[in-house]
């Protein structure tokens, strides 16, 4: 299969078939294939999200991070290092070894976002007022 290109059509693919394997994962799927209920839906706004992020085509309008709060209860840290590996291994497969580097450190970038938006936690000290 040829690289396919950093363009709309090209990310078109690679993120249907991302999803594709991460909808058979045995720890990703079931977490995906709960939350998910309209899957081409979902495909049109990943679509446009990646897009957006790496064309900057500004066609994703969502907002990720409360999204993703939902199912905080279900996500874990290991489970993004998985979702990463697994991103990693199709985008090498798929596009081109400038094109693949470039998805990998985006995903790192908002995997590391959301991962802070959701697991962690600022410790608030008191206020200590003088008299």
């Amino acid at each position: 299969m040829p690289d396919l290109e950093l363009n709309e059509e090209g990310l078109g693919e690679l993120v249907d078939a991302f999803y594709a394997r991460v909808r058979k994962d045995p720890e990703l799927g079931p977490i995906f294939n709960d939350a998910i209920g309209d899957w081409p839906e979902h495909l049109t706004r990943l679509r446009a999200f990646w897009s957006s992020v790496m064309t900057g085509s500004g066609r994703y309008k969502g907002q990720p991070v409360p999204a993703h709060l939902q199912h905080r209860d279900r996500l874990s840290p290991a489970l993004f290092e998985r979702w990463l590996g697994l991103w990693a291994q199709t985008s090498n497969e798929l596009m081109s070894r400038e094109a693949a580097a470039a998805l990998q450190a985006k995903a790192a970038r908002i995997a590391e976002s959301l991962q802070l938006a959701m697991f962690f936690r600022l410790v608030r000290q008191p206020d200590h007022h003088s008299a």
